[in-house]
């Protein structure tokens, strides 16, 4: 096998290890004391996770109601679905934090309420607090993903702009019981960020959701009703979203059943039988796509072959250019760009979900033909970067790593082989 070859085993090896069927099965069992079990769910694996809520509740399950990303369907029988959009919400994830408001709403004090959430949840049911509208939220969405902001920001201003977010769905689930599945596709793995926390105590305020505009300078330039809505909150005019200690907590628990952990062991040990010596990064890379990947081949480059490095986490991209492409595909143009004649590494970075930033592929695989191979179709690498047109370099050189929906969704995997 090839080293590219390999890069792809270790890849799918780790996506196998985030199964979301059997992560849900363990953390369920029939019990009784409940007069009925009402499922809801958010995210781009709560479809796949209903499946499995069903395989083990059957009839106990009275009523249910999940939202995923377009294309990430699965087939149910008790649970109803239906599809939205991501990472820019849309009309049809407004009607469906609706119906996920009203089902937790009619939820009686003897009811559980089983929640299933995973990454994505915060775009897939939007539901602005009047007078911000979709399209007013949408725009903000916009703004702060191209500054470069990552998830624990733009989801400190979502919280602030929602009805559904930031633990304000237990609210409305008062008095039921309301247990939460998670799947974290978020550094660390904080309740209140993962889709914006929608049954987690919430610590960000509406000045904090203030000083993220202003941080990444999009204050001035988003709608004026929601800078209203903001400065009203600030001044105690709308009530704040439930803070730890809430009474409400008291009959919810929370659990993360999946994170990047399971991805970057399985990833660990399959490149060890693959006969490679490992050395792990961490699961908190963060920070610009092509610094970061700039970095790594520079540390790659270092080690004796063959070996392996391998991190997890999520970069960020802020966004210059016009072209496509999201944080993994930015991250594998720019190590292709930073690769040198003899270095023999083969980089791949990949999103976990199946699907990086507005494109149908996963990331990319490259190596150092990666550039010869762009550049002989009359492409240049490094005006696509400039550019932001990741995807478009990539798809020339065949680089592309397009898995189509995985059903989940626990952070990226950032694998350089030297061999």
């Amino acid at each position: 096998m090839s080293a590219r070859e390999h890069a792809r085993a270790i890849w799918q090896a780790a996506l196998a290890a985030g199964d979301v069927t059997p992560l849900v099965r363990s953390h369920l069992h029939v019990a009784s004391g409940h007069r009925r079990v009402v499922v809801l769910g958010c995210g781009k694996a709560s479809g796949a996770m209903a499946r499995a809520a069903e395989d083990v509740l059957g009839d106990r399950i009275g009523d249910g109601f999940v939202v995923v990303k377009d294309g990430y369907t699965a087939p149910l029988r008790r649970i109803r679905l239906a599809e939205a959009g991501h990472p820019v919400p849309d009309v049809r994830g407004l009607a469906a934090s609706a119906r996920l408001l009203e089902l937790a709403a009619r939820a009686h004090e003897d009811d559980l309420v089983l929640f299933l959430v995973s990454g994505g949840g915060s775009a897939l049911a939007p539901a602005p607090t009047p007078p911000v509208t979709l399209e007013e939220k949408q725009r903000v969405t916009r703004l702060l993903l191209a500054a470069g902001a990552p998830i624990t920001e733009l989801n400190a201003v979502r919280k602030h702009l929602s009805r559904f977010k930031g633990g304000r769905l237990a609210r409305a689930a008062w008095p039921a019981t309301v247990v939460t599945l998670a799947l974290s596709d978020v550094i660390g793995d904080p309740l209140d960020v993962i889709a914006s926390g929608p049954t987690a105590p919430d610590p960000t305020t509406f000045a904090t959701a203030i000083e993220v505009l202003e941080r990444r300078g999009v204050r001035d330039r988003v709608p004026a009703s929601v800078r209203a809505l903001l400065d009203a909150g600030v001044r105690g005019e709308i009530e704040e979203t439930p803070k730890p200690g809430d009474r409400i907590f008291g009959r919810v628990r929370n659990l993360v059943i999946g994170n990047n952990a399971l991805i970057t062991d399985a990833a660990m040990g399959t490149a060890e039988r693959l006969g490679y010596r490992t050395h792990f990064l961490g699961r908190e890379i963060q920070g610009e796509a092509r610094e970061v990947a700039q970095e790594l081949v520079a540390r790659a480059r270092r080690l004796e072959p063959p070996a392996c490095l391998i991190a997890g986490g999520e970069t960020t991209v802020t966004v210059k250019g016009r072209g496509a492409g999201g944080r993994c595909q930015e991250f594998a143009l720019a190590a292709a760009l930073a690769m040198r004649p003899g270095d023999r590494v083969t980089a791949l970075a990949a999103g976990t979900d199946g699907t990086d930033g507005p494109t149908e592929a996963a990331g990319a695989i490259v190596d150092g033909e990666s550039l010869e191979r762009g550049r002989g179709a009359g492409v240049d690498p490094a005006r696509a970067l400039e550019d932001n047109d990741a995807h478009r370099f990539l798809q020339t050189s065949g680089d592309l790593l397009v898995s189509g929906p995985t059903n989940t969704n626990l952070l990226d995997l950032y694998l350089l082989l030297r061999s």
